[in-house]
This record gives structure tokens, sequence and C-alpha cells, in this order.
């Protein structure tokens, strides 16, 4: 990983910046020490004034005063810095290897893929533009995702604009491995895409969308709603086909809700549409007395209990774009100025995307691993990783340091009363006879 990171952010920056017409002749900045600047200072303190800005460059030996890194935050630079990210997120620089304990080793590797909005000041609309409805921006990003979740390898993030569907992302179409689990947000529904897989032996697990087609085995349509309220068990295993044209065969599990959480839904379908200026159907809000999903993973390898228990994982990456929010705070800049706001976004994606290989490296196979806990120890870190870069030798010992660090004190305790997630995946129920 040193030796990967040395040539990222060495030679590779210096080729781009020069690419790019970031850098034209020979001066003190340089594409290299300008990305070291950026992504260990905002790793270090996601909120840099100008001033900070010019004691991180100092500490990746780059001389320079608070006004000419402003200076510095052009056209051309938030080109170099775009290109820049493009590079960190194409490179493997660390393979993880997938869990083969619990529930997750069943498969081979458990994907999850989602998509998250950052808002941008309106001026930067004709860069990415937004929809409009938010708190009245026109101009918001759109990061896409995919993370294995057994090994922590990460694709992306891939940017499109704040306005595009999920599935206009190019991790629509990612081959996954013969045997790993897909499991995508429900934005991802998609027949083809789900046939695709199934040639693939490729298995999948989805929230159900309301108003896809469903049919019984012997090719009778399913009347979902009022199919589920003459139901008494509170957990069901049946066999079913989806889509109209696909007829694809698979399993439908459901599972019905306390009152409490029934009505928490209600509140977010409910507040959901008013956003979008609609009103919500009556089918979905009755609906939301069951949890309920589709796979083509057979009972013998995923049974329901199990099928419930990985869709609670699926929040994972929601807890990733948490993390990246309020601990990186790739959403926010305390400046004004369009292009040193660009450049601060890519800078910080790099650096969350940097951590991961960290993370992969030191600790993702520790099931109680926390990611909270190990961002904060690798903002410790920072300025160490800056000042050491150049020194292979000193760079390893600092990266060795750190991870030692991340593996002995960033993980949580057992719960037994709500067992956290990893508890819930290595303590899986065994596979029973389905409920059907």
């Amino acid at each position: 990983m040193a030796v990967a990171l040395q040539a990222l952010f060495g030679e590779t920056a210096d080729r781009i910046a020069r690419e790019t017409g970031f850098i034209q002749r020979q001066v003190k900045v340089t594409g290299s020490k300008f990305v070291q600047t950026l992504v260990f200072g905002f790793l270090g303190n996601p909120e840099l004034s100008y001033g900070e800005m010019s004691q991180s460059a100092a500490a990746v030996d780059m001389a320079i005063t608070p006004q000419g890194i402003e200076q510095r935050f052009s056209e051309t630079a938030v080109d170099f810095m775009e290109r820049m990210l493009n590079e960190v997120v194409q490179a493997v620089v660390v393979e993880g290897t997938n869990q083969r304990e619990g529930l997750l080793g069943r498969f081979n590797g458990v994907y999850l893929r989602d998509s998250s909005v950052v808002m941008l000041p309106a001026g930067l609309a004709e860069k990415w533009r937004g929809n409009g409805s938010a708190q009245g921006a026109n101009a918001a990003v759109k990061l896409h995702v995919e993370m294995n979740y057994s090994s922590g390898q990460l694709r992306g993030p891939e940017l499109s604009d704040g306005r595009s569907a999920d599935l206009s992302s190019s991790l629509r179409t990612a081959q996954l491995p013969a045997g790993a689990l897909d499991l995508a947000d429900l934005g991802y529904f998609e027949l083809d895409r789900f046939a695709e897989a199934q040639k693939a032996e490729v298995y999948w697990l989805s929230r159900w969308k309301v108003c896809a087609n469903a049919y019984w085995t012997d090719g009778q349509p399913i009347e979902m709603l009022p199919w589920l309220r003459d139901q008494e068990a509170a957990l069901l295993d049946v066999p079913i086909r989806v889509g109209a044209n696909h007829r694809i065969p698979c399993r439908l599990l459901v599972e019905r809700v306390p009152p409490s959480v029934a009505q928490q839904r209600r509140r977010r379908i409910r507040e959901a549409a008013r956003q979008r200026g609609e009103i919500p159907s009556q089918e979905s809000l009755a609906l939301a007395d069951w949890t309920i999903v589709i796979t083509n993973a057979p009972v013998e390898l995923m049974s329901a209990q199990e099928a419930f228990i990985l869709l609670h994982i699926r929040w994972q990456i929601e807890l990733l774009f948490k993390l990246w929010k309020s601990h990186a705070k790739i959403d926010e800049s305390r400046s004004e100025n369009p292009h040193r706001i660009l450049c601060e976004l890519y800078a910080k994606l790099i650096g969350v995307v940097v951590s991961q290989w960290m993370f992969i490296t030191a600790f993702w196979y520790i099931p109680n691993r926390s990611l909270f806990r190990a961002a904060k120890t690798i903002r410790m870190f920072a300025i160490a990783l800056a000042a050491t870069f150049d020194n292979l030798a000193y760079f390893m010992k600092v990266l060795s340091i750190l991870c030692t660090t991340l593996q002995s004190s960033c993980t949580v305790q057992s719960r037994k009363a709500h067992p956290a997630a990893f508890q819930l995946l290595l303590d899986s129920p065994l596979i029973q006879d389905p409920l059907r």
C-alpha cells in the first residue's frame, strides 16, 4: 500500500497535473505536493482554513503562504483533482479477502450497492445538476458506491448529476462473481438485472417493489395485499415468479412488523410523497405492515430468518455514507469559492477511499470492527503520514503502527439486548424448514 500510494500521489499526480494544465512550468507547487496537501490535510481536519492548509503543505515539504494556496484553486485545479479522484477510484491498491465464517462465508462476497447525494451551491449547477427540490438547491452530485461487505472492497464512488437515477450508474452492469450475493437498494430493482444475474449464477436479495407483477408457480397473478391479509403466520416463505414477461422463479419472503414500525414507515412514505408533490397510494401505506423481499437463493443456502438478517446488513452502506458525511464532512466546506468547494470534495473523497484501503489492510477481518473509531484514529495519524510520505521506510513504519492501532483499539463490544450486526452474522439461526 505504501508503494502504491507513493506512485499515485507522486509520479501519477505530477503527470495528470501537466495533462490538465494545472502545472505548466517548473514551479515550487507541484501536482503531487498539492494533492498530498489536500488529501492528508483534510484527513486530519475536514474543516481546514487556508492557514492550516499552508501548515499541511509544510508537512509535505512545500513552502507556500495561505494566500498562495487560495490562489491555486482554479478551474484547472478542479480538473486536476477530479482526474486524480478517478485515478484513485480505478486503482486496485489492496484486495480484501472474503470472510469465511458465519452467514457471510456461504457466499462468494456480499455486495451492497447504493447512492448518496451531496448538495452543492447553486452556482455549480452547470457542472453538477441537481433536481431543484431540496432546500431550493439546483446543484448536486450523486455518489454511486458498491461495497463487498465480506472483504471491504469498494467500487466507486462514481459521480453523476444529483438528478440522475441509480440505474444510470455503470455499477448497474457490473458483473459479480458466481456465487456472490447482490444486496442492492430498492433503486436498483430491475428485472433484467435479476434475470442476467440468475444466468451468471449470482444470487440476489431485494426488497419488493409495489408496482412489480408477481405470479404463483401455476401462472395465476398474486394480489399481494389481499393475500397477505389472509395470512396468520408472522413469517412466510413461498415460491413465486416475478415479471409479466420475465417470470423469474424466486422465493417470496414476508415478515410482519410491529405496529410501531409500520406507523414509522407510513410517516416516511407520506413525507417522501409530500416532497415529490404526490399523494401516497393506499396500497403502499397498507403494505407497510410487512417486510417483503424476494430472492433466488435456495433455502438450503439461506433460510428466511437469515434472509432478513442479511437485509439488515444492507444498511451498512448507509452507515458508510454517514461516516463520510459526519466524520469526513464530504458535504461541507467553509468556503464560498466554487473551485475550492469542488477541489475539497474530490480531496475528501480520495481520503475516504484511502481510509477504506487502510481498513481492509488492518482490520476488516475483525467482525466487531468500528469504522467510526478507526476514522478518528486515522485523523490522529494524518500529519505523521504526510510528514513521512516521501521516505518509504518511515512511511511504511507509520502505516504499520497505524494498522496495529486499528486492530487493537477500534472495536465494539457485543450486546445482549440488541445484538450488533456482526453478532447476527456470526450467530445466524440454523436453516430450518421454511414456513409455507
